[in-house]
């Protein structure tokens, strides 16, 4: 395949559903060549497939998570990297194609697939601004959900079959987070009733897994790890952010007061008892049900976010994975 007809298919598989209807002209011309092209579509559709479940699974943090838009832009930018790595030698696309060769009677059936050219061989090609948080100066090397980033010292070969032996791991900082917040968790599960990993959950949704944690404008850290903001019946320490609200359904920037303590632990402390002492939470105490607790902060008003249910069930059944033994 010509290096103009490589990247003109790569497009395709980004986003162009034109693409099939050049596959299907070309089948009656180079039915081998068609075969693998179908091959490494059929690879990128299940890359894309793979990296939404595990976008599901680990929860939302990311620099393009905030709204409808930037589930879009997430789902356009996972097509890309779908589009840039289908086709990689030892990849899926070759066993594909091999098994479609042989029921298809297409000679060469045992041939490798040809590597992809050098100007669509690694996601080096896309903008750094656009990969996932947590993809900058101090990890410029690590791709979405812990993948390494190509790197110049091994061939395009090389990389597809390290991705295909070492399958991407949810992040160990993850795993930490829930270790490091379990205890103070569980004190407050014995004020609420409310599983201590529910919490532990909710905490990581709001901050981020610990990234995006409110802070001072000195940078210094407000431990507020559960968004709760600093209303008129608030004394203490106060950190003041610009935040994201939704009201009527459109997403806009507003200044707000938040508070502040001094660790974590007082946060999950205060949490409990606002939980406690607010009739707009009180069907909450001692919720067992992820899906109730979650629904439940939805239609108590805890957060604008319409989708806030949702993405709190996801964080909740991560959280459960993570304090299982892994393998």
């Amino acid at each position: 395949m010509t290096a103009t007809a490589t990247a003109s298919t790569n497009a395709a598989l980004s986003g162009d559903v034109r693409g099939l209807d050049a596959l299907r002209g070309r089948a009656a011309r180079d039915p081998q060549g068609a075969v693998r092209e179908a091959a490494r579509q059929f690879e990128a559709l299940f890359m894309q497939e793979l990296m939404k479940s595990l976008r599901a699974t680990v929860g939302d943090g990311g620099v393009l998570d905030d709204g409808a838009g930037g589930e879009l832009a997430t789902s356009m930018l996972d097509q890309q990297y779908a589009g840039q790595l289908a086709g990689m030698r030892g990849g899926l696309a070759e066993s594909i194609a091999r098994q479609l060769e042989r029921q298809m009677g297409i000679a060469g059936g045992a041939a490798t697939l040809p590597p992809l050219h050098a100007s669509t061989t690694s996601l080096r090609s896309l903008p750094p601004a656009a990969w996932p948080q947590g993809v900058g100066a101090a990890a410029s090397a690590r791709m979405p959900f812990g993948w390494q980033r190509p790197q110049p010292t091994g061939g395009v070969g090389d990389v597809g079959a390290d991705a295909v032996a070492h399958p991407p791991r949810i992040p160990e900082q993850r795993a930490a987070f829930v270790q490091q917040h379990l205890a103070a968790a569980r004190r407050a599960e014995t004020q609420t009733g409310i599983p201590a990993a529910f919490m532990v959950a909710q905490a990581a949704l709001e901050s981020g897994w610990g990234r995006r944690e409110i802070v001072h404008a000195d940078g210094s850290p407000s431990h507020n790890l559960f968004g709760i903001k600093a209303g008129a019946g608030w004394d203490g320490p106060v950190a003041e952010v610009t935040t994201t609200e939704v009201e009527g359904g459109v997403a806009r920037k507003v200044q707000a007061r938040f508070r502040a303590y001094a660790s974590h632990a007082e946060s999950f402390a205060d949490y409990a008892r606002l939980l406690r002492g607010s009739p707009r939470y009180r069907e909450l105490i001692g919720e067992r049900s992820a899906e109730g607790f979650a629904q439940g902060l939805q239609r108590a008003g805890y957060a604008t976010d319409p989708a806030y249910a949702d993405k709190l069930g996801r964080t909740i059944d991560a959280t459960l994975r993570l304090q299982q033994p892994q393998g």
